[in-house]
């Protein structure tokens, strides 16, 4: 049987699996109620940020449901009468989290940076060019809670910067795929990048550094006036493609919440703080064109193929060997009807060929035998890591909230859950940071000018008594 860790006696298990919290009482941490498996148990000793593939990603307020049954008070939904019964005493108020036994998303990796210096244990450096900057784990001079606010942030100006992640390989084929994480350029950026990429499993991440191979390239990128743009790169047939869209990005030193939704039916949305700014076909925006319509096409050159190959054959019926005569042995009613032999070459000028053979039919053929194995658009094969490998001209950019998922739902409410919660926090913070500012400000502007004063009179009194003098 399952079991739920939260680390809170106030929090119930109930026989029917569900999770409940009693009256008045708020968990310290909500995402900790979590299903856990043994390697869920492994991410926790690193502060809970990892979850394995496959775990059942539920427990935050903002994740869970809820019910309420009419004339009665706010209860719990069990499985039976009998459980309600017996658990009355524990009656959820409105924010109560009660998780129903569904498995809702498969978080390939998570990371909120809630267990200090840890973090290093999971995040590696690279060592490819000893001029590479560093990270550290900072919240930034303004924020909306100081520990949950804590992200990867650059430290060194005009430097490349290359760090990594890896967890458990996966492929996204037939499947959605969710990229969401969020970037702060604390600093105002005026050149560099805040771009995230995901990689193979095989990347070396010790060597990580511009050439290396990615799968995904996404996030904001700015310099100067006119590059301020979120890149979609995708990389497909040994190539990398950009979308042919311009997407702006946001230029304010506030933290902002970038999605990337991969669809399997070749669709796409990009996203900012939960809003929809791009969304359409990859085949379209990227303009590529999809091994599914390959595949038909390919289909319908064996077709073409196949009529071609019976069109020649009428053809050659017009070059029998006209010298040849029938066997005296040949008997029509035991062997058929006789026909001519083919003379061994047929007779057409050079320059001529029978009506329906075509070299384009053998292009379409090679096109079957070597695309169809392939992923396709938005599929990749072996993901396996995330990283950051840019350049910043002026540094403090703080990134944080990495998720990789397959569920558009559960990315909303995480980015509600974390980000969603700050947001608010954070700009009165920096509101209020602005104003004390400003009173400084003005006050040492006081100060000088009452300076400016007294040295004026000292400079009139020297000046009366040098008068007086003469």
């Amino acid at each position: 049987m399952e079991r739920y860790i939260s680390g809170d006696p106030q929090v119930r298990k109930l026989d029917g699996g569900d999770v409940c919290i009693k009256p008045g009482h708020r968990p310290a941490n909500p995402a900790n109620l979590l299903p856990r498996s043994p390697s869920a148990e492994a991410a926790a000793a690193h502060g809970g940020t990892l979850v394995p593939e496959g775990t059942v990603a539920l427990g935050n307020s903002a994740l869970a449901k809820e019910t309420t049954s009419p004339g009665s008070p706010r209860a719990l939904r069990t499985n039976s009468a009998s459980d309600h019964n017996r658990k009355a005493s524990w009656e959820c108020p409105l924010w109560a989290i009660c998780v129903l036994r569904v498995a809702l998303a498969t978080v390939y990796f998570q990371e909120e940076f809630l267990d200090g210096e840890r973090w290093r244990n999971r995040w590696v450096h690279s060592t490819n060019d000893s001029q590479f900057g560093h990270f550290r784990l900072s919240s930034g001079n303004f924020y909306g809670h100081k520990e949950k606010d804590k992200g990867l942030q650059t430290t060194q100006n005009s430097r490349f910067y290359a760090i990594s992640a890896r967890f458990k390989p996966f492929s996204n084929k037939g499947k959605t795929l969710i990229i969401q994480y969020t970037v702060k350029h604390e600093q105002k950026m005026d050149c560099g990048g805040g771009y995230i990429k995901l990689f193979p499993a095989d990347v070396d991440q010790k060597n990580l550094n511009g050439k290396s191979q990615y799968y995904i390239m996404f996030g904001p990128d700015i310099c100067g006036f006119d590059i301020k743009t979120v890149h979609v790169i995708l990389h497909f047939k040994n190539q990398y493609h950009a979308n042919k869209k311009s997407i702006r990005c946001k230029v304010d030193s506030f933290t902002h919440l970038y999605t990337l939704v991969l669809r399997p039916d070749l669709t796409y949305e990009v996203k900012i703080d939960g809003q929809s700014i791009e969304s359409g076909s990859i085949e379209y925006d990227w303009q590529l064109t999809s091994l599914k319509k390959m595949e038909k096409a390919s289909a319908e050159a064996e077709g073409w193929d196949q009529a071609a190959k019976d069109k020649s054959q009428d053809w050659e019926k017009h070059f029998l060997d006209a010298s040849a005569s029938k066997p005296s042995d040949w008997k029509g009613e035991l062997d058929g009807d006789w026909q001519a032999a083919m003379p061994q070459n047929p007779p057409y000028q050079d320059g001529l060929k029978p009506e329906g053979i075509d070299k384009d039919v053998w292009l379409h053929q090679k096109m079957k035998n070597s695309y169809l194995t392939e992923y396709d658009l938005s599929e990749f094969e072996n993901i396996g890591a995330v990283g950051l490998e840019l350049w910043q001209v002026r540094s403090g950019t703080i990134f944080d909230n990495f998720l990789i998922t397959d569920d558009e739902e559960y990315a909303e409410n995480f980015g509600k859950a974390t980000w969603g919660e700050t947001k608010g926090p954070e700009k009165e913070m920096d509101a209020i940071q602005a104003k004390e500012e400003v009173k400084k400000a003005q006050e040492e502007d006081e100060d000088d000018m009452l300076m400016g004063r007294f040295s004026g009179r000292e400079n009139s009194f020297k000046g009366f008594h040098r008068r007086n003098e003469f």
